[in-house]
């Protein structure tokens, strides 16, 4: 039965990271719900994430879907990631807490506004005020990734929209980012010991499978269906903040 509970979990929590992040909603409280402590339920869940990532990043590469800039970010948003967990106490959680919110409330009705946002791609060339906003959000949400971690995935797909990529190139361009800035935390977890291997590897294979299917669909459905999902999603985000803050 747990074994089943991780494929399950583990499926539908990449199936939804797979395209616009949030995953970590579903996998984090599954592993918790095992009664692994936090810094194991963590670590097992980005092993899990890391392995379904990567296979996100390889289907939107093959269909076409990840940019140059977005590949020569990654060491970028990788470095970033790796002192994001080093300081990882420097701010208070609630802190971050609250201005998640705010952020995440700000990219939500910015989003639902601008109807036909994302729908066909308008960058040509990126001019200089545009690549260091790039490089500014590659390390800055690497930073926040490596530290904190939730909405990540939503502000890089907010950022690539605002640079001008349709919604499926910019969350392909953000998997990529996605991707570097979870190795970071990986090896960090896998040096401090706080991974349980057998979950981990359990919930990686389901993780394959619905990052395959998550992408797949995303590819070929577009626009209409990655958008309602990156404000669906991002409106989770946003209830699990508030929830955290006030309620828990």
């Amino acid at each position: 039965m747990t074994v089943l509970f991780l494929v399950v979990a583990g499926f539908i929590a990449s199936f939804i990271d797979s395209t616009v992040g949030g995953g970590g909603l579903i996998s984090t409280p599954a592993l918790l719900s095992l009664g692994l402590p936090v810094p194991y339920a963590l670590g097992t869940n980005k092993l899990a994430a890391f392995i379904g990532c990567f296979t996100s990043v390889i289907s939107f590469w093959r269909a076409g879907k990840i940019k140059a800039m977005a590949f020569k970010l990654m060491p970028i948003s990788f470095l970033g990631s790796a002192l994001g967990a080093y300081v990882v106490y420097l701010l208070p959680e609630r802190l971050m807490k609250n201005i998640i919110v705010v952020l995440l409330i700000a990219v939500a009705v910015y989003t639902y506004r601008r109807k036909d946002w994302g729908d066909t791609s308008s960058v040509k060339e990126l001019g200089l005020q545009a690549v260091v906003g790039a490089l500014a959000m590659a390390a800055g949400l690497g930073f926040y990734d490596g530290f904190f971690g939730p909405g990540t995935g939503s502000f890089l797909i907010f950022g690539f929209l605002y640079l001008g990529f349709d919604f499926v190139t910019a969350a392909g361009n953000a998997k990529a980012l996605n991707f570097a800035s979870g190795v970071g935390a990986f090896v960090s977890f896998a040096l401090s010991g706080t991974i349980v291997w057998s979950y981990g590897l359990i919930m990686a294979a389901a993780m394959i499978a619905g990052a395959l299917v998550g992408t797949r669909l995303a590819i070929k459905k577009g626009a209409a269906y990655v958008r309602p999902l990156f404000l669906l999603v991002t409106t989770l985000l946003i209830g699990k903040q508030v929830y955290d803050i006030f309620l828990k």
